[in-house]
């Protein structure tokens, strides 16, 4: 992960929980677009009030930690702080999976375990296309496309935020606040080519939702490339957005 100094100028922030959960495709149309990359993990090196406040775009990615987790990993709780601060700003903001949640948090709303069909707890793990809703803006390009899901936690919105994309039992695959925050439960920007890392790190978390490895590298292989390039279509278009937001 390239360090670059802490100068809020056109500075994406990628703000991460686990190393090998960063911006994945979503790389390149950032860079693209001129913004300059700086990682930074959430609890080890937190971002100071001035961070939050000034940068040009912060991602929070993903991670196996939950906003249930407070007690235990307290600086979550200035995460959701610092969330809270910048989206009543009104600051460019991207929440992918943990940070979708943590951002629904900052904003009101609550987490709750995902269930299944017969109530009880259940991960979401493997490759599934989204039901994106008419209205769904930059989403649009994920129609009819699998993405990657890999979460046993479901967002609850507060009442004036609206899904734009569902999955059977995960009614909130996506939100956005205004023109500046989009939050992204599934993981659109997973690059096939960390399957791996991925794997390895989630270890003890597959073994226990009994999934199928072999089946996960079957689909990954099957519709890696093709998420990659929606996904970097979605990132394009919701950055320009952002951008003609801030002319208008």
């Amino acid at each position: 992960m390239p360090a670059t100094s802490r100068d809020s100028n056109r500075k994406c922030i990628a703000l991460y929980h686990v190393r090998f959960e960063d911006l994945g495709s979503f790389a390149t149309p950032l860079e693209r677009a001129g913004y300059q990359v700086e990682y930074c993990h959430a609890g080890a090196t937190p971002l100071s009030p001035g961070e939050w406040r000034d940068t040009a775009l912060i991602v929070v990615l993903g991670g196996p930690l939950g906003v249930g987790d407070v007690a235990d990993y307290q600086w979550l709780a200035a995460e959701i702080h610092g969330l809270r601060e910048r989206l009543a700003l009104g600051r460019p903001t991207l929440g992918i999976c943990l940070g979708a949640q943590l951002m629904a948090a900052a904003l009101g709303g609550h987490i709750e375990r995902r269930a299944g069909a017969d109530g009880a707890p259940a991960m979401e793990i493997g490759w599934a296309a989204l039901d994106v809703a008419s209205a769904a803006g930059p989403l649009a390009a994920l129609r009819g496309v699998p993405v990657l899901h890999w979460h046993g936690d479901n967002i609850v919105l507060p009442p004036g935020i609206a899904a734009l994309a569902a999955t059977p039992g995960t009614p909130y695959q996506a939100f956005s606040a205004g023109r500046h925050a989009l939050g992204l439960q599934f993981h659109a920007e997973f690059a096939q080519h960390a399957l791996e890392e991925w794997l390895a790190g989630h270890a003890v978390e597959l073994a226990r939702a009994g999934v199928d490895l072999a089946a996960l590298r079957r689909d990954t292989a099957r519709h890696g490339r093709a998420l990659e390039q929606a996904s970097q279509a979605v990132l394009r278009d919701w950055l320009a957005g952002l951008s003609a937001a801030s002319l208008a």
